[in-house]
């Protein structure tokens, strides 16, 4: 097996769980939305980052601090799961490889 499709797995596995917790609170998760561009060499490319945007009660969540309690959460999953609020990313949730987040 390669470190990469490791890598995906368990990224796989991290963010099932991570939108059962979202689901769970009251929240509608969605992924996010197709086509938009990540900075070159971006985690997106490699299948190990998602932007995962969320809705409750109709309202959408935009702000960082929306994200805070599942960024927590999601860092518990695995010391590789990194939430993107720490430098103002609230809504991306990745899995480090190769020393990128």
């Amino acid at each position: 097996m390669s470190e990469l499709g490791d890598k995906r797995r368990l990224g796989t596995k991290c963010l099932v769980k991570l939108l059962q917790v979202m689901l769970e609170a009251g929240y509608e998760p969605m992924t996010g939305k197709d086509g938009l561009k990540h900075m070159e060499h971006s985690l997106h490319y490699d299948g190990l980052a998602w932007d995962i945007d969320l809705t409750k009660n109709g309202v959408y969540l935009s702000k960082t601090e929306d994200h805070e309690v599942f960024g927590k959460f999601w860092k518990t999953l695995d010391p590789d799961c990194c939430w993107g609020g720490e430098w103002g990313d609230g809504n991306h949730f990745s899995i480090t490889m190769g020393g990128r987040k």
